[in-house]
Formats: structure tokens, sequence, C-alpha cells
């Protein structure tokens, strides 16, 4: 089982664009389909795209569809999340996550019933007007 730091979480400005990384250890990595999510202060966590182990197909939910990009480097164990014309509605501790499915990582939001292998502990990423 792989174990999930993220990073690059911080205070940026609305319009502004925020990378953030997901370091995972072991060499299991690339066993592992990876999503991000983010939970907003009062609100449920959400899915916000995922990446097939190979990192040849990634899904995103439609409210960061054209707006965020996830990226893989198996060589490098590490998950990234490029966001672009963050708003400050996006304001929310975001979280990587890994599981050997990748439909589990699309519907753990949504499904009491599921849950992912491996969370990550949470970055926060503030978006100031």
């Amino acid at each position: 089982q792989v174990q999930l730091v993220e990073s690059g979480g911080g205070l940026v400005q609305a319009g502004g664009s925020l990378t953030l990384s997901c370091a995972a250890s072991g060499r299991t990595f690339s066993s592992y389909a990876m999503g991000w999510f983010r939970q907003a202060p009062g609100k449920e966590r959400e899915f916000l795209g995922a990446i097939t182990r190979s990192g040849g197909s990634t899904y995103y939910a439609d409210s960061v569809k054209g707006r965020f990009t996830i990226s893989r480097d198996n060589a490098k164990n590490t998950l990234y999340l490029q966001m672009n014309s963050l708003q400050p509605q996006n304001t929310a501790v975001y979280y990587c996550g890994a599981d050997p499915i990748l439909h589990t990582l699309v519907v753990v939001t949504t499904d009491n019933d599921r849950d992912l292998e491996v969370w990550g502990q949470g970055t926060l990423v503030t978006v100031s007007s």
C-alpha cells in the first residue's frame, strides 16, 4: 500500500494558478489509479478528476473541466493537479486518493458503501478575491 502526501497549497489571488503535487511512497504507485478531491468548509467532499494507472486517460468533473489538469509521473511516484482560473469558491482542502480501481475514485464521493484504499492528508488552497 502506498502513502500519499500532498503539497503545493497556499494563498492565491482570484484568476491565478496553482499546481498541487501528491507524492507517493512505495514501489506500487503505478498499480493505482489516482484522483483529486476537495472539501470546502461546511460542504461534502467533491470529486475533481482521476487518472488511469498509466496516465493515458483522465476524467474530470464538469465543474473543473477545461480549467484543471491531472497528470502523473510514475518514475517520480508523483501525481499533479494544475489549476487555472481559480476563484474564491475554489477555496478548500484538496486531497489526493489512490485505488486500484478507477471507477471507485469516480464514485466514492457519491457512494457511501465505497471508500478509497488510500487518502492523503490534504493541502489547503485559499483563493482571495
